[in-house]
């Protein structure tokens, strides 16, 4: 996160000042487009939606050695407390977006819910032994978000995947014991079964997570 402060006034600078590099004449001109995209795409990743007239007028102060209206070494502690605020504030949005998608999800048809709030449909219905803590697995999945997005799928690598059984995030942990080797399964996984408050990488806070897993065999060892 401080990279991204780091270097945002040298990208705004480039950005309140495009006119003049409006053509690239020499490596240096080609240098500075470049650190330009590269900020600017990090400052995008963020999700951050910065006020431009107000940062402009920081870039210039710092520049013509005006008076702040922060003090620099009060800048990060803000950034980072600006940072936690937001991050709870999407926290606490995804834990009721999936508690609202699990509740109704529960009531649609062959859908099942376990005491742990692991809920699972199951699409085709194995007829091998169910895995046991001690095993090691291989699988086909396909990993999305409630809307849809893709975050993590061997179907798509197009090669299976192998793992012990508790070697996964606990949604996964106990819809393998239950799974009869064969089956395939949809499994919606309540946050609090996947990876909580903390997120993950492409996996916001609290987000339910869905997966389609087809549990192919139990691998035997040696």
């Amino acid at each position: 996160m401080n990279k991204v402060f780091k270097y945002s006034a040298a990208f705004l600078f480039l950005f309140i000042t495009k006119s003049s590099f409006a053509q690239l004449n020499n490596a240096i001109d080609s240098l500075s487009y470049s650190i330009g995209i590269n900020i600017g795409e990090n400052i995008s990743n963020q999700g951050l939606e910065p006020n431009i007239e107000i940062l402009s007028k920081a870039i210039s102060d710092i520049l013509s050695k005006q008076p702040l209206l922060i003090q620099s070494q009060e800048c990060n502690a803000y950034i980072q407390s600006y940072f936690q605020k937001e991050f709870a504030r999407k926290a606490e949005a995804g834990k009721k977006v999936g508690e609202d998608f699990l509740a109704q999800n529960a009531t649609k048809e062959g859908v099942k819910t376990t005491a742990s709030g692991l809920q699972y449909l199951v699409l085709t219905e194995g007829t091998g032994a169910k895995p046991v803590s001690t095993d090691k697995v291989k699988v086909h999945y396909h990993g999305t978000t409630i809307d849809g997005k893709v975050f993590d799928s061997s179907v798509n690598r197009g090669t299976p995947s192998e793992f012990g059984v508790t070697q996964v995030i606990q949604g996964w942990v106990e819809a393998l014991q239950l799974m009869p080797t064969g089956s395939k399964w949809r499994l919606f996984i309540p946050s609090g079964l996947a990876y909580g408050p903390q997120g993950s990488r492409g996996i916001g806070p609290n987000e339910v997570l869905i997966f389609e897993v087809e549990l192919i065999e139990i691998v035997k060892e040696g």
